[in-house]
């Protein structure tokens, strides 16, 4: 390939991964949790991705079998490799053994893609679950894989956990000619929390000659001694000094500083995105608003241990942040519009006629997210029942996360990555109907997200006094296994709550469609039944024009005479 023709191609992966692929994923260990299982989030943010539930049927293969790679973004074939003699059932992001994995992509230096791999980034989360019994198994697998047959890629953050432990791990390429990747990886402590989004955050790392507690890729197959809490490959170090990116010492050398250098938009974009999550689980974390400014060269930890034990609802809002109540607020300022909107129009930054660039905050919860979802794993009940994926579709702010068993056997309708497309909109697929509430929403935010939010509130408090009696269920089968009929049961339970919720959610949508017509209130009583007078003419209805704020502020303050009603007088004396 020419070398012009390469840079364009490079230029075009690092744009669409950057803005394709701008997701958050939070880590939360089973010390800190408040039941005492592991979890990780993951928004898959783009404007590209249709939100659907992926399913991967364990299977027996015979020896020889050769597996077609598909990019995970594009559906575009970059090759083949050996299939591993048995494969484990996959729902989403989990399988059957509770192993789990999410994924944040920061690009890095792009002349390390690698346009030869045959393992992109996605692919790679796949392929591991299939083959993994825990998040270690799932680190050796993954970086085997990427050794082996080339990482396609741009820069990547990892989330693997199991019911036990929760894994770190940033990894990106060497560039065309030079398969493999460098990467390190390390064990979040179980009583602390950790998250990454779209900006490496692993900096110095203990190694072989530092630590007994870490490893290097030449001594992989001992990362499954429990002692070992640092994997990295053998090269991390050596292809950076190679490579011209580093001339210090080893014991002060930094991944991310390496491999992802920061900016301004690495550290507002990004690690806003972090403290944010960081800021509502700790008192300590106003001292880094000067790094979150670019004002101060002070990083935050990869990980911090809460004041407080977080639980599987407290992930769930902490998805749904827009920097509420911080000095990042988005419902405040001009760019709320009336309704203190978070939301802002794309794209990110923008120019002034003064030639300088500004820009809007980036928060967790966005508009182009295509599926979310909170992994929960527990470590006290059966694998294929421990498992839960807290699934939702669309914008984490308006979707509904309804429990998805490991163990499940089939995904449900209204999430069938058959059920519509980003280009075909079907009206029983709940990303469709997410997105026509949603975009409802944003236009008049604080009018209508309380009724989101009550929503949201009585469905996953639903959701957790149900999942009690399936995990009853599975302590009666733990001494005499019935692995059939628990996935049958667990399906059959999952397929059924997507299907009420997103019933719910298309109920809802239709009733604030007909409540806010043409932005005028309908009126409703205490059941939220619309007052009726002579059959179908509304009782009741109210226009209630803008907030008081909003008319001082943006409509009289900036010309005070531009909309002011004229007096009788004032018309009486007119020439």
């Amino acid at each position: 390939m020419k070398k012009v023709q390469y840079l364009i191609l490079v230029a075009l992966l690092a744009m669409s991964a950057t803005v394709a692929n701008a997701c958050t994923n939070f880590l939360i260990g089973k010390k800190a949790s408040a039941d005492g299982s592991t979890m990780i989030s993951y928004a898959a943010d783009s404007y590209w991705l249709f939100g659907s539930l992926s399913h991967y049927p364990a299977a027996v293969h015979q020896p020889g079998v050769m597996r077609d790679v598909y990019e995970w973004d594009t559906n575009k074939y970059l090759g083949q490799i050996k299939e591993a003699e048995r494969t484990y059932n996959v729902i989403g992001n989990i399988n059957e053994y509770q192993v789990s994995i999410g994924e944040t992509t920061y690009t890095g230096r792009e002349e390390l893609i690698d346009t030869t791999g045959i393992i992109d980034y996605g692919s790679l989360i796949y392929i591991a679950l299939q083959r993994s019994r825990t998040a270690r198994e799932a680190i050796r697998i993954m970086t085997d894989l990427v050794a082996e047959y080339g990482y396609y890629s741009s820069g990547e953050s990892f989330s693997i956990a199991d019911p036990n432990e929760i894994w770190i791990m940033e990894m990106i390429g060497k560039g065309p000619g030079n398969k493999g990747a460098v990467w390190v990886a390390r064990l979040i402590p179980s009583d602390c929390v950790s998250a990454h989004a779209n900006q490496a955050r692993i900096t110095t790392f203990p190694t072989e000659k530092t630590s007994k507690n870490s490893i290097s890729s030449r001594h992989i197959n001992r990362i499954n001694d429990t002692t070992i809490t640092v994997v990295y490959a053998e090269d991390v170090i050596s292809f950076a000094r190679s490579k011209g990116y580093y001339k210090g010492a080893d014991k002060d050398f930094s991944f991310s500083d390496t491999y992802n250098p920061l900016d301004f938009g690495g550290i507002r974009f990004c690690e806003a995105r972090v403290w944010s999550f960081f800021n509502k689980v700790s008192s300590d974390m106003k001292r880094y608003l000067p790094y979150i400014n670019g004002e101060s060269k002070e990083r935050m930890p990869l990980w911090i241990k809460p004041n407080k034990k977080i639980s599987v609802t407290d992930v769930k809002n902490y998805m749904r942040d827009h920097y509420e109540n911080t000095p990042l607020d988005m419902t405040t300022g001009m760019g709320s519009g009336a309704w203190g909107s978070p939301y802002r129009n794309t794209p990110l930054t923008y120019k002034a006629k003064n030639g300088k660039e500004y820009y809007h905050e980036r928060p967790v919860a966005t508009q182009q997210t295509g599926f979310s979802f909170v992994a929960q794993m527990r470590d006290w009940l059966p694998n294929h029942v421990g498992g839960i994926l807290w699934f939702g579709v669309d914008d984490a702010t308006v979707s509904c996360y309804v429990p998805m068993y490991c163990g499940m056997n089939s995904v449900p309708e209204c999430f069938s990555p058959d059920n519509g497309s980003l280009l075909d909109l079907s009206w029983t697929s709940a990303f469709w109907i997410n997105n026509w509430l949603g975009t409802m929403v944003y236009a008049r935010y604080s009018r209508l997200i309380p009724y989101v939010k009550a929503e949201q509130d009585k469905w996953d408090a639903y959701f957790l006094n149900e999942i009690k009696a399936i995990d009853e269920r599975g302590r009666e089968l733990i001494a005499v296994p019935d692995i059939r009929g628990i996935d049958q049961m667990i399906t059959s339970f999952s397929c059924k709550q997507a299907e009420k919720a997103t019933k719910a959610w298309k109920q809802m949508a239709e009733f604030l469609f007909v409540k806010y017509l043409d932005d005028a209130e309908k009126g409703t009583d205490e059941k939220g039944n619309f007052l009726r007078s002579n059959g179908n003419i509304p009782a009741k209805v109210i226009r209630e024009g803008y907030p008081q704020d909003y008319i001082e502020k943006e409509l009289v303050k900036p010309n005070p005479e531009r909309f002011r009603l004229k007096t009788q007088k004032e018309m009486d004396n007119r020439k």
